[in-house]
């Protein structure tokens, strides 16, 4: 693995600054990222790479508007063997649609046949902790988990 591709998805700006966290974390690492904002399926790399979905839930359970189109795409693929995910997810729990986009999405890959190289984080908005601080004191050990070289 050389490299992770970080696919955002965001309503409120949330997921958005915690992928950007950990973009700059992987990088300053020496380790290969790009962050795709606004994704489309087939502009994203798909070997030698991890792909990072980092989603919040919008509404009753949905996906953020910006990540919709390439799940649209997502859907109309035949599999997704060969590429490697992981998912971080962030949520409310005051709701009872809490992580639903994060679930759904971990969810459709792995039935699309990609493959999952860690167990997804799930990450509360109302934790003490900012959900920026989790998900970089987590990183150090996905990164071991899915074995990424630094350069």
């Amino acid at each position: 693995m050389d490299s992770v591709n970080i696919i955002v998805g965001s309503q409120m700006g949330s997921a958005e600054y915690v992928a950007e966290q950990l973009a700059d974390a992987l990088i300053e690492q020496g380790i290969n990222c790009q962050l795709h904002e606004q994704p489309e399926f087939t502009q994203i790399d798909q070997e030698h790479t991890i792909w990072l979905l980092c989603t919040s839930t919008y509404g009753a359970g949905d996906y953020p508007e910006n990540l919709i189109p390439f799940i649209e795409e997502v859907n109309q693929s035949a599999d997704l063997k060969g590429i490697k995910y992981s998912v971080i997810a962030l949520g409310d729990t005051s709701y009872d649609t809490y992580n639903y986009a994060g679930r759904n999405v971990d969810t459709l890959f792995a039935n699309k046949g990609a493959f999952r190289v860690a167990e997804r984080l799930e990450l509360n908005i109302l934790d003490e902790q900012l959900p920026e601080d989790t998900a970089l004191a987590w990183l150090p050990s996905w990164i071991k988990q899915v074995g990424l070289n630094s350069h």
